[in-house]
């Protein structure tokens, strides 16, 4: 099973992650920002993950530690539950519009941690939700999880649709990239280095 449960405990935020790579989408969201769990559940359903997250984080100051450290939680709970990572796809991309807006996200789980973010929001803001932050979630993701990722929203007049379009491609580019490669015995790691 690939499964894995984490805590994060600082003097800013409290966070709880807990994900099964193989599940069906089902999910347990609470992070104290609406929006957030929005994006949160389109990994778990477009992934197919079974993800759980519960955040107390001190948003009387602003949202910016929850968001970062869900992140990072999240890419650590990953790293763990993929483990070495033989026998898998190793990369994924997706392409998910949704009405006027299109996202393409590539990840390789490289074990090597890179974020490229092209993104240009048609407003900041979502409800109370700051958008800049969106790139923060992506970067403590991608630093735990040590994977290389690249983001591109392509076209999009409306910020929600932006974000969310992002979100359900990104689940799915990860799906990819861990499912077993049906042509690689489960004993290979898919690297020439042998290792990732």
């Amino acid at each position: 099973m690939r499964v894995a449960e984490v805590r994060r405990d600082t003097a800013e935020t409290q966070i709880q992650v807990s994900l099964n790579l193989d599940g069906s989408g089902q999910r347990s969201l609470d992070s104290g920002l609406p929006f957030l769990d929005h994006m949160l559940d389109q990994i778990a359903r477009h992934g197919l993950i079974d993800l759980v997250i519960h955040a107390k984080g001190d948003l009387q100051i602003d949202a910016h530690h929850t968001v970062e450290d869900i992140g990072i939680t999240l890419g650590q709970a990953f790293a763990k539950a993929v483990g070495d990572k033989r026998g898998i796809c190793r990369y994924g991309h997706a392409y998910v519009p949704l009405d006027e807006a299109l996202s393409r996200v590539v990840v390789d789980l490289s074990g090597r941690p890179g974020l490229e973010f092209g993104v240009k929001w048609k407003r900041s803001m979502v409800g109370q939700f700051d958008l800049d932050l969106i790139h923060e979630f992506f970067q403590g993701f991608v630093n735990h999880a040590q994977v290389t990722l690249h983001i591109d929203n392509l076209k999009g007049d409306n910020a929600h649709h932006q974000c969310e379009t992002i979100f359900k491609a990104f689940a799915r580019a990860l799906r990819m990239a861990v499912t077993a490669d049906p042509r690689l015995s489960q004993d290979v790691i898919p690297s020439t280095k042998g290792s990732l």
